[in-house]
């Protein structure tokens, strides 16, 4: 109920009186959960923000990578070996010389040069390759049980070819490789970091909660394992893997190869901030209240480190990549069959390839650094927010 009082009788000097309600309501706008206030802050970081896009848009693309792929990632021709990228265009020019809208792209023209029997690939205008969306393609299975021909976009005849990004030394498409490739090389970042999380998570929270004989075993293991050199052990590992085993299997080796190697920097963040809230006021009153080891660990202390933990995990995420492409790129990680981004890359380090055809190692360098980028600014955006107090 709003309250009126009058002053010398005149209703509009009276001061307005805000109802209780109000009061209440304007006391609840006025509170801001920690989440949010991490959001806001996050939000005003535009680079964080198209950082996260690109991310989101990478993500989408693993997932989807059979239905976004115009051909199969093995399907070659050796007519097309190292053929130059086609430019798309969009109208095309009718017979009484108006424009029609058109996707396509324009044919190949081979010439071989005889003294030194190198292919060149000229564009023929003349040849015209109509290229629509949601056609009818070669046959996949989605995600390895949906079967379906659908493809996002493709050249309306199954006989014509399309190689926006072009072709590899064997003749198949680039653009579908790197786009199947996007699939193996994120999903090993965030399966390597989640088995990363695990161990880190739960040996710092031991070592930093507990101390004493616990912390110091955990701490001599992570040192142990820090001053490991890894590329020889990453050898030395990679090598003890039998030829025998399925392109599966190796790729989950290769990943836990990799998180084995990438849990100590976290392990050591948690167990430092443990140390530093151990002690705090309200541990101490957790106790108190009867709570146990594994409640005031879970329930009390480590929900307060959740915006850390995850600043640090995504700053980690481009490590795992780098890690997957350097051993692809050395030889030692994944092998075909299986594509990504690092085996793309080794596939393409030859010197007649760089010469001749630069886009095999310009393509897949290009997604590794658009996405490690993206990552770390997106890290250091989270990172920023974690403490919305600070200005």
């Amino acid at each position: 109920m709003t309250v009126h009082t009058f002053i010398d009788g005149d209703p509009e000097k009276a001061p307005s009186v805000t109802p209780l309600k109000a009061k209440r309501d304007q006391g609840k706008a006025a509170v801001a959960g920690q989440w949010s206030l991490i959001w806001h802050k996050f939000a005003r970081n535009k680079l964080a923000m198209a950082s996260g896009v690109i991310i989101t848009i990478m993500a989408l693309i693993g997932l989807f990578c059979e239905f976004l792929a115009p051909a199969l990632p093995d399907t070659s021709k050796p007519q097309f070996t190292n053929a130059p990228p086609q430019q798309l265009r969009w109208f095309i020019t009718n017979e009484d010389g108006s424009s029609s809208f058109q996707p396509h792209v324009t044919g190949y023209k081979m010439e071989v040069d005889q003294a030194s029997l190198r292919r060149t690939y000229i564009p023929d205008d003349s040849v015209i390759v109509p290229i629509g969306f949601f056609v009818k393609g070669p046959a996949y299975k989605m995600w390895g049980f949906i079967p379906s021909d659908r493809h996002l976009m493709g050249p309306l005849k199954s006989t014509d070819t399309m190689y926006l990004l072009g072709t590899d030394r064997l003749g198949r498409d680039l653009m579908s490789r790197l786009i199947y490739g996007t699939r193996i090389s994120m999903s090993i970042g965030l399966i390597g970091v989640f088995i990363s999380l695990c161990l880190g998570v739960t040996l710092g929270s031991l070592s930093g909660f507990y101390g004493g004989p616990v912390d110091a075993l955990i701490a001599r293991v992570i040192e142990v394992i820090s001053s490991m050199p890894t590329i020889p052990l990453w050898l030395g590992l990679a090598a003890a893997i039998p030829l025998t085993w399925s392109p599966l299997t190796v790729y989950f080796v290769i990943t836990l190869i990799v998180s084995l190697f990438g849990w100590t920097g976290l392990a050591r963040e948690v167990r430092g901030r443990f140390f530093a809230l151990r002690g705090e006021d309200f541990v101490t009153a957790a106790k108190l209240d009867g709570s146990t080891e594994r409640r005031v660990i879970f329930r009390h202390i480590l929900p307060s480190l959740t915006s850390h933990i995850l600043a640090v995990v995504t700053l980690a995420l481009p490590t795992m990549i780098v890690a997957e492409t350097a051993l692809s790129f050395l030889g030692i990680g994944l092998k075909a069959p299986i594509v990504s981004w690092g085996v793309l890359l080794q596939e393409a380090q030859n010197v007649r390839t760089i010469a001749n055809a630069p886009w095999q190692l310009i393509w897949p360098a290009g997604a590794v650094v658009i996405t490690v980028l993206s990552y770390n600014f997106l890290g250091d955006g989270m990172r920023d927010a974690a403490d919305p107090y600070e200005s």
